[in-house]
């Protein structure tokens, strides 16, 4: 069984009330609980062979459920409350460089996908085979992953990430993420999986 992580070391973070994110939290809380519930539920069917419409459902749900829990894992694994700088002369700087032309390029590219219409997440993401970054959409939390390839960094752009602090002002939140992002955390993501 899974157990929820705690992310109140980044109360405090500019940009983010802690009312903003005590909501999130528990709502990242919500989709632990129903990751372990949706297991323990085709544990039971499977026990007893039953692998009609009820399991098909829960065997459709249970990556919905898991990419909640995990996409926000990483999303707030990639933020601080103590401002982290990038480093421009890391291996994930010359990469992004080599792949977008430029740190501005990439950023700008990363930023343009999170700003798409609808709810979903903006993630940095890196395919070992063709030694590439992409920036991807994925919509809700099971649809648009790259197979194959290693998240960097997650930023949540369901209206519940920002709208008690920002309104629908999706903009401001990104600017406020892009600003709290724990840039060591990413390269290390990076460092981890590009060798």
């Amino acid at each position: 069984m899974y157990q929820a992580k705690d992310f109140s070391s980044l109360l405090g973070t500019d940009g983010f009330s802690d009312n903003q994110l005590n909501t999130h939290f528990k709502l990242y809380e919500g989709y632990v609980a129903n990751t372990n519930k949706v297991m323990e539920k085709l544990h039971t069917l499977q026990t007893v062979a039953d692998f009609g419409p009820e399991y098909a459902e829960m065997k459709r749900r249970f990556g919905w459920e898991f990419g909640g829990m995990r996409l926000h894992e990483y999303y707030f694994e990639n933020m601080t409350s103590q401002k982290k700088e990038f480093d421009k002369g890391s291996a994930l700087a010359k990469k992004l460089e080599e792949t977008f032309g430029s740190l501005d390029n990439a950023k700008r590219d990363f930023i343009s996908t999170g700003s798409l219409r609808g709810i979903g997440w903006a993630v940095m993401t890196y395919d070992k085979r063709s030694d590439k970054i992409f920036h991807v959409w994925v919509n809700e939390h099971d649809l648009g992953h790259l197979v194959g390839t290693e998240p960097l960094l997650i930023m949540d752009v369901f209206e519940h990430a920002f709208v008690f602090d920002y309104g629908m002002k999706r903009a401001e939140y990104i600017e406020a993420f892009m600003n709290a992002v724990n840039w060591e955390e990413v390269n290390k993501r990076f460092d981890s999986v590009s060798r």
